[in-house]
């Protein structure tokens, strides 16, 4: 019989003799109801507790906030002592400024505007620290003279000093005079905050004395109460069940009192009576158990099925299609979607797809976070089971078009962070069972374990070609920089030999190894500034203008980069080698171009177009020139175009410029 039945059964049954005749003994109990009920028993077990509780509670939080007030205080003074001992090290760092000849005004505005701020966190506070000045007459009266002393005895040499070059020395030597004074108001201002806090703390020990002699009184009188209202009748409830083990279903426990122990012991004495009747329920329990159990090792083996595949190694959307067929073959769907999260553009891309028309799948390609219902759980972090005539019917979903009448969403997560979501959608209302819900939200965390690794995997394969082009990068600094060194010293014995009266034909030698020598260092720092480049979690767009604003810097040359980042992301392989891509390109520019501008330009819609464009020179495409050596930048574009499967045409005439153009469609592009 379950326990909400104890009162039900109790009011139709007719007054047990055992209630009736209170003086009546049960097994050496005596029913004591009316009268030795200890501690006023008719009133209820919780209005009682929660009575003494809200009594302790009250003085206790009283005292703990004048404790945490105190605490508050001291802390904030001790802070404020920090920041008054550092004026002093702040105004000697000051003068230690003035008195530098070489000091720069910039440097000394830094250390006053550094003093300033100081002062300022001294007379309005910082509750986020916390930090604040004691509210003391004597702690604000000199708190004000330290500030004066600053404002009338040290700024206006410091204005002296950032006004006049010439008179510097002599305010640096003003300053240096007046620093003493200053000093010692500082000073003052620690002892009296000091002197404050001394008070404080002591009001503190005080108070936290008073808090633990209230506990421990406190703990004493609540223990006394607790065996009179609690343990007693648990004692006796013991016993109760000590019997009821030892199948003497014939035990009743006193009732005493009409609080929530006296009901509970009414209701152990119902138990006893129907405990009978609990055995021939045993068997429709056992089969009720054993329906959970398979339905658990049904949840179990279809978990396993979805990590057994999701580990093995698949590219993120071939997984994705495995997932996404699983889970309708299970939940018995009719069409399903995965979606892949972009966090810089707040969209969810769409990956895979089942039951859909084209028409849907090309509206809902991009979806953006918050929109529809599929947008709105991956936004809210929630898993919904929607119907759709449960909706308003002013919002039509676009998958209710399609003849769906029911959803289910859920996100795609891994160690907390957003990576998609996946619906299934059904042609027939659909409702999840509990199990069924937790399922379905579960295999998701195991799709982005999946997808997560797939990315950590690219993201490894990217470290490892920065690594690789580093060492390149060491290898040519080592060799061509020595040889440039070796160079540079024949420079030197050509000048020294043309100062004791060599020929004017070894001064142009020397002015051309010069020149070969300037050369030389730029391509050697453009080689290995490339080869030491490396994505920021595979963003191509800040990659880009870094590199833009890199090659103006050195060159002078005006670049204008256009950005149009609206598609899914890219992998880092694909994004690095875009921008290999460019830099080649600008370091040909760079070369032989003579240009005056650039512009570079990135589309990632459902293709990704990429553009290098100068006003310089151009040339002649001659294949002859291709194949004798010449133009090999564009042959290394060309490979590594090749090797993304992209197209790289580029375009260029005698004195209409150049422009480089790649276009990877989105049958060759990859999902990051």
């Amino acid at each position: 019989m379950r326990p909400g039945n104890f009162r039900v059964w109790r009011d139709s049954m007719s007054t047990p003799d055992y209630i009736s005749n209170p003086d009546q003994d049960i097994e050496g109990h005596r029913m004591t109801i009316g009268r030795r009920l200890p501690l006023a028993r008719n009133y209820k077990l919780g209005v009682r507790l929660v009575s003494v509780a809200l009594a302790g509670l009250a003085f206790g939080l009283l005292m703990v906030m004048a404790t945490l007030w105190l605490s508050w205080e001291l802390e904030g003074a001790a802070a404020a002592v920090n920041d008054a001992g550092s004026l002093r090290v702040q105004s000697v760092q000051i003068s230690q400024t003035l008195a530098n000849p070489n000091a720069r005004a910039e440097e000394l505005s830094l250390r006053v505007r550094m003093f300033q701020e100081t002062l300022d966190k001294l007379s309005q506070g910082d509750p986020q620290r916390p930090l604040h000045l004691p509210k003391a007459g004597p702690v604000i009266a000199q708190f004000g003279q330290v500030t004066a002393g600053w404002q009338a005895q040290l700024m206006p040499w410091i204005e002296l000093w950032l006004e006049s070059s010439e008179r510097r020395a002599v305010a640096a030597e003003g300053y240096r005079e007046q620093i003493p004074a200053f000093i010692r108001q500082a000073d003052r201002l620690v002892g009296l905050i000091e002197k404050h806090n001394a008070h404080d703390t002591a009001l503190l020990r005080g108070s936290q004395i008073a808090l633990m002699i209230l506990m421990l009184v406190g703990c004493v009188g609540f223990v006394y109460l607790l065996y009179g209202w609690v343990i007693r009748p648990v004692e006796a409830l013991h016993r109760g069940i000590n019997r009821i083990a030892g199948r003497d279903f014939s035990y009743r426990v006193p009732v005493e009192g009409n609080d929530e122990l006296g009901e509970l012991a009414y209701g152990f004495n119902d138990m006893a009576e129907q405990l009978g009747q609990l055995y021939s329920e045993l068997e429709a329990r056992v089969n009720e158990k054993t329906r959970r159990l398979e339905l658990q090792n049904r949840e179990m083996t279809t978990l396993y099925e979805f990590s057994a595949y999701l580990s093995e190694p698949r590219g993120i959307e071939e997984r994705c299609e495995g997932f996404l067929d699983r889970l309708i073959g299970f939940f018995g769907a009719d069409g399903g979607t995965v979606r892949i999260y972009d966090p810089r553009q707040n969209n969810y891309h769409l990956v895979v797809h089942r039951g859909f028309s084209p028409e849907f799948v090309r509206e809902e390609q991009c979806l953006k976070g918050g929109d529809c219902l599929c947008g709105q759980a991956a936004e809210q972090g929630i898993m919904i089971v929607q119907d759709f005539r449960e909706l308003n019917r002013d919002f039509v979903p676009r998958c209710q078009k399609e003849g769906f009448t029911s959803i289910a969403s859920a996100q795609i997560r891994h160690a907390g962070t957003l990576l998609g979501s996946y619906t299934l959608h059904f042609l027939h209302p659909r409702v999840l069972s509990v199990t069924e819900k937790r399922l379905f939200d579960t295999v998701g965390q195991h799709l982005g374990v999946a997808i997560e690794n797939n990315r950590l995997l690219a993201r490894t394969r990217e470290l490892a070609i920065a690594e690789e082009r580093n060492l390149m990068a060491q290898g040519l600094h080592d060799s061509i920089a020595q040889g440039l060194n070796f160079m540079k010293l024949q420079v030197q014995m050509l000048e020294d030999s043309m100062q004791r009266g060599q020929t004017q034909e070894m001064r142009d030698v020397i002015d051309l190894i010069q020149l070969g020598l300037r050369e030389s260092y730029s391509n050697v720092r453009e080689l290995l500034t490339n080869f030491r480049i490396k994505l920021e979690e595979g963003d191509i767009v800040d990659a880009l203008s870094t590199a833009a604003r890199r090659f103006e810097q050195q060159t002078g040359i005006h670049t204008k980069v256009t950005i149009d980042n609206t598609g899914a992301p890219l992998p880092p392989e694909q994004q690095l080698q875009l921008l290999f891509i460019v830099q080649e390109a600008l370091s040909n520019v760079r070369k032989h171009a003579g240009a005056q501008k650039v512009r570079i330009f990135f589309a990632n819609a459902r293709d990704v177009v990429l553009s290098v464009t100068d006003d310089g020179h151009g040339f002649s495409l001659d294949a002859s020139h291709l194949s004798n050596g010449e133009h090999i930048g564009l042959k290394i574009m060309h490979e590594r175009a090749a090797g993304m499967n992209a197209r790289l045409d580029v375009t260029s005439a005698p004195g209409q410029g150049t422009s480089v153009e790649l276009i990877l469609t989105h049958e060759a592009r990859q999902t990051a």
